[in-house]
């Protein structure tokens, strides 16, 4: 069996992806997993990552890479994003990966996180347009355009996330009117420096944010990527979604189908974000995908078929 591994450690959550290579080099999921961990929790202030938070994600990862062996993984790359880049002491979770997990976790800049999340989505979706691709995390958002022959012709990442935002700026659950106006006036300021997109462009949105909204406005419950990913979503039902559950305290988001419970708080700062891109880009609909950075990861480190 060609079978590898791919994990993300995010700023939110750690993703598993466990596939098969196929004779072209492509890949196959044989398991996917995905849990919410919070390793950035605290990290914009305190510049420094929780010890209750490294001991919940060490946890993960000793059972996502232990899995990952048992099901044939070959080899398991293994990187972190924002939280872990930001952290005056990161190391300790490196080293904590290392002696629990056996693994080595590569903390990747925003600009190879750009690169990866671009590569996945266009392995997809490209070849025929210029795609934009959007990846909000939890400590930061990337933005990445590429040309149907799927090169890069700019990316930047601004250091809003779901977690990050909502840790700064969200101080009531339900928000203020009043909050969610500022908060939103800020995200329109921040993304006012990104260059018009290519024209005759799609846009792609990866990620949990993007993912979860999408599974709220269908109410796909419980959640299945296979009714997610290459859906298209609106700006309308992005507006409808983050209007009914920024009216909601986080005990009731808890319980709207499609919404993992442990994303409940984040979840309003992660779709303003969404939707200030979207409308900072003019565009009113969006491709999911379900597929992101662990994809582009596997593919770089493990696609070219031996």
């Amino acid at each position: 069996m060609n079978r590898y591994a791919a994990i993300d450690v995010g700023t939110n959550s750690v993703l598993l992806l466990v596939a098969e290579r196929q004779p072209d080099g492509r890949f196959t999921a044989v398991e996917e997993r995905s849990e919410i961990t919070r390793l950035g929790k605290g990290v914009d202030q305190s510049k420094a990552l929780a010890p209750d938070a490294i001991e919940t994600t060490l946890k993960v990862l000793e059972r996502f890479a232990q899995e990952a062996r048992d099901l044939g993984a070959k080899g398991i790359v293994a990187s972190a994003t924002s939280a872990a880049r930001d952290a005056s002491n990161g190391k300790v979770f490196l080293d904590g990966a290392k002696s629990r997990a056996g693994l080595e976790v590569e903390i990747i800049s925003g600009a190879e996180e750009a690169r990866l999340s671009f590569a996945s989505a266009f392995s997809d979706f490209g070849g025929q347009h210029p795609l934009v691709v959007l990846d909000i995390g939890g400590g930061s958002t990337e933005f990445i355009y590429g040309s149907p022959k799927g090169e890069v012709t700019f990316r930047h990442s601004f250091d809003v996330g779901s977690v990050r935002l909502t840790e700064r700026h969200v101080k009531t659950a339900p928000p203020s009117h009043a909050e969610l106006e500022s908060i939103d006036a800020m995200l329109t300021r921040t993304f006012s420096t990104i260059p018009t997109p290519p024209a005759g462009f799609k846009m792609v949105g990866v990620a949990g944010t993007v993912t979860t909204l999408c599974a709220v406005a269908r109410r796909v419950e419980p959640y299945d990527p296979t009714l997610i990913h290459g859906a298209v979503l609106r700006l309308d039902e992005v507006n409808a979604a983050l209007t009914r559950l920024a009216s909601l305290p986080t005990s009731l988001r808890k319980t709207v189908p499609g919404l993992q419970p442990k994303r409940a708080d984040v979840i309003v700062a992660g779709s303003l974000i969404f939707r200030a891109a979207m409308r900072s880009l003019g565009v009113t609909e969006v491709i999911v995908s379900d597929r992101g950075l662990r994809w582009g990861l596997l593919a770089d480190r493990f696609g070219s078929a031996k």
